[in-house]
């Protein structure tokens, strides 16, 4: 019997230079796949992913169609090899690759679609300089409350942005509300405190512009009806009406990614084993973090593919 499987797609920070390469090399699809992209954004996205340099990749207007078009080529090689897709998610950005693979968002329109989301919140981030930082060790209520007292004395945004296991949770926001709320979490426990290194505050309520914007792109495209289920990092449940998958993709930018809810969602459903999708394994390691009777195969090239299959026996 085919095993039922989850997918799940990784967003920023699972990027790397040579993502993708060992793909084309072994596959004439993805090597293809690659140069069609390319043709289609007008520029080399391909060379920046397989060659660098680290801090172009970085750059977020190229981070995001880099990480989605990466995990949509490994989707399109698994496609048809008999997989029983109980349900998918992604990790912000991750999204939309998993509303790629569920056949509500074509390759190309995805791909337009993330190449903007990435310049808008750049764009915001210059508009309106802000922070992220993990703080790990405590549950989620702690930072929460961590990020409202930070909110309160400094009388700046900052918020909880993406809770990502039990006790590691994300806060965004202006700098010195963060650091403040840093503060207080270690106050309160928190056994570490460490800023990320990205170039806004995403996922609170300085994204605000590039949500309005992005939003009026995002009902421009034409929708289909996903073949599998896909979990909203808004409301941690699958998307049941179609005509919801814009707004949610344009709220999830001022939103927190509800990431241990989806994984509980899924789990929940029955599902024991995972996919991920796309380059390296955060994921995988969050998921471990939930529940750690589940496994997790990461899929990033024609090997770990192949292995997956196999261990999951498809």
């Amino acid at each position: 019997m085919t095993t039922r499987v989850g997918l799940l797609f990784p967003g920023q920070g699972s990027q790397f230079v040579g993502m993708g390469r060992e793909l084309v090399e072994a596959s004439e699809e993805t090597r293809a796949l690659f140069e069609e992209a390319d043709a289609h954004l007008g520029y080399s996205l391909s060379k920046i992913m397989l060659e660098g340099p680290e801090d172009l990749l970085r750059e977020t207007h190229h981070t995001q169609p880099a990480l989605y078009l990466h995990s949509a080529a490994c989707w399109h090689l698994l496609a048809d090899r008999g997989l029983q897709v109980v349900a998918a998610a992604g990790h912000s950005l991750g999204e939309y690759s998993a509303l790629h693979a569920a056949g509500a968002l074509e390759l190309f329109d995805g791909l337009e679609l993330v190449r903007l989301r990435g310049t808008l919140m750049f764009r915001a981030g210059i508009e309106r300089p802000g922070a992220m930082a993990a703080i790990l060790g405590v549950p989620s209520t702690v930072v929460e409350e961590a990020a409202r007292e930070a909110a309160n004395q400094t009388g700046q945004v900052v918020q909880a942005a993406n809770f990502n296991a039990p006790t590691q949770t994300v806060v965004s926001g202006e700098v010195d509300a963060v650091e403040q709320a840093m503060s207080l979490a270690k106050a309160a426990g928190a056994r570490r405190a460490v800023r990320l290194p990205v170039s806004g505050a995403f996922h609170s309520a300085l994204m605000l512009p590039a949500s309005e914007a992005l939003g009026a792109k995002l009902r421009t495209v034409q929708w289909s009806a996903p073949r599998f289920p896909v979990v909203a990092n808004v409301t941690a449940l699958p998307v049941t009406d179609v005509t919801e998958i814009p707004e949610l993709l344009g709220q999830q930018l001022t939103h927190p990614v509800r990431w241990v809810e989806t994984l509980e969602w899924m789990v929940g459903q029955g599902v024991r084993t995972f996919l991920e999708i796309g380059p390296n394994k955060v994921l995988s390691g969050l998921l471990k973090k939930v529940d750690r009777q589940a496994s997790c195969h990461a899929v990033s090239n024609l090997e770990t593919l192949e292995n997956a299959l196999t261990a999951i026996g498809s």
